[in-house]
């Protein structure tokens, strides 16, 4: 019996090892508990995408009511209980051209809005700050365009020591276990970021959804995508493109800070400035009293001596 309970502890720990990135993964959305739908996230473009799904969403349970209510309906009132006798026809031109002819008008009603929204999400225009985001096995690096501020971020030491090992994460010590980074993005609140993104050795993908967009990041490719988030906070997210041996390892952790709190992160980061040299001492100017001498000493010098008389 012991050894059969000795099993079964081995068993649900190596499940929970296994579960563990999953259960990261799902976690880095920051689903809220019983969580349903789709979240709204914190930039203008989840907001987007949460208005199509909605527009979406409620389309398909409007059809599928209809649908589902006129089958019910069908199915109780002509049982055949109740003498009912199947319609026999084969062909029906009206009720063909009524049904195509609605869901391509359903399709255009909502194709109108999504795409509106799909170039307001790729419009990367007066944007007040860009940043570099640069894919590596298995780190990001991001560069503050035209600061002179860039660092790498990686998942931090006490996830990877737990990983390697082998020791079982604890929830309460470690509740972002393989969702923590060394270095966070910092960004400010309120303001339009434009992001480029490209890789320097396989294809990656910067993904954070509270943002509400997923971009890859390719080698020899610069992708556009941009961000403006509203609410300040800690937002995580993963590379969402199988990378490697490591791929689950590439956390990603934004914090997002009002904009005069990121002014002062910014200037922290920034190099000092190179200490300017310090000027020349002057030559010492020789004192008129000690130049006079000379200058006679020479005037003789250069005098011919008067001719000798006999």
């Amino acid at each position: 019996m012991t050894q059969v309970n000795g099993m079964w502890k081995r068993l649900v720990t190596a499940c929970m090892l296994l579960a563990m990135p999953a259960l990261a993964w799902a976690q880095s959305a920051d689903p809220k508990p019983w969580q349903l739908n789709m979240g709204k996230g914190v930039t203008a473009s989840s907001q987007h995408a949460y208005d199509a799904h909605m527009v979406a969403l409620i389309v398909c349970i409007v059809i599928g009511l209809i649908v589902f209510g006129a089958m019910g309906y069908a199915m109780f009132k002509f049982r055949k209980s109740k003498g009912a006798v199947p319609a026999q026809f084969s062909h029906n031109t009206t009720a063909e051209i009524i049904w195509t002819v609605i869901p391509v008008l359903i399709l255009v009603v909502m194709a109108w809005p999504a795409t509106a929204k799909l170039i307001a999400m790729y419009d990367t225009r007066d944007a007040e700050m860009t940043v570099k985001v640069t894919g590596y096995q298995w780190m990001w690096k991001y560069d503050y365009l035209g600061e002179d501020v860039s660092f790498t971020s990686r998942l931090d030491r006490e996830s990877d020591r737990i990983r390697q090992s082998g020791e079982q994460p604890d929830l309460a010590k470690n509740p972002h276990y393989l969702l923590d980074v060394d270095n966070p993005l910092v960004l400010p609140t309120n303001t339009k970021i434009r992001f480029v993104i490209t890789a320097d050795d396989v294809i990656h993908a910067w993904w954070v959804p509270a943002l509400g967009w997923k971009q890859d990041a390719i080698p020899g490719i610069v992708n556009e995508a941009w961000t403006d988030i509203k609410e300040p906070g800690v937002y995580r997210g993963q590379c969402a493109e199988l990378c490697g041996k490591d791929h689950g390892f590439m956390p990603i952790v934004v914090k997002a800070v009002p904009k005069a709190e990121f002014e002062q992160w910014l200037a922290s980061k920034k190099p000092a400035p190179a200490a300017e040299p310090a000027p020349a001492a002057p030559s010492p100017e020789t004192a008129p009293a000690e130049a006079a001498p000379a200058n006679a000493a020479a005037s003789a010098a250069e005098t011919p001596a008067p001719p000798a008389q006999g």
